[in-house]
């Protein structure tokens, strides 16, 4: 029989290993984002959760495989791109990420020129951090009316 603080020693090293760090969210946010600058398919694919979930402008969903197939084929290109103004919110082995986006290319012969803000949502299980879900939104200069 394990002693009661020996037990709680013990459980406490183990859960805290699945807690999430704000670097491990900003280097896999960085992955995936290196992965679509480099039209690397593979890249991004290995830091999606199983159960990705892509949330699009129009209000449908976009699901792991086709965001995959996208990453790597001729109907994305992107000349340039950042993210920018990061703020990380952590809850154990969870983290919602608010960021901007801003990026010019072409998608499906349509170019596009977007600033976006982004909720991204990141956890982390069995030692692995992935992205489960993001959200974009436009951001639009319209002037605010009252």
């Amino acid at each position: 029989m394990i002693p009661g603080f020996l037990f709680l020693l013990l459980f406490c090293s183990c859960s805290s290993k699945e807690n999430l760090t704000e670097q491990e969210v900003l280097s896999v946010i960085e992955k995936f984002d290196q992965g679509w600058k480099m039209k690397d398919a593979k890249l991004v694919d290995s830091v999606l959760s199983d159960k990705y979930v892509y949330f699009t402008q129009s209000g449908h969903t976009f699901d792991r495989a086709s965001l995959v197939k996208t990453a790597g084929s001729n109907v994305y290109t992107l000349q340039n791109m950042e993210r920018e103004s990061y703020t990380v919110m952590l809850e154990g082995n969870t983290a919602v990420v608010n960021t901007t986006w801003q990026g010019k290319g072409v998608y499906h012969g349509q170019n596009f020129d977007d600033k976006q803000r982004c909720s991204i949502t990141i956890v982390k299980h069995e030692g692995k951090v992935k992205i489960l879900s993001e959200h974009c939104t436009p951001i639009r200069n319209t002037p605010i009316v009252n």
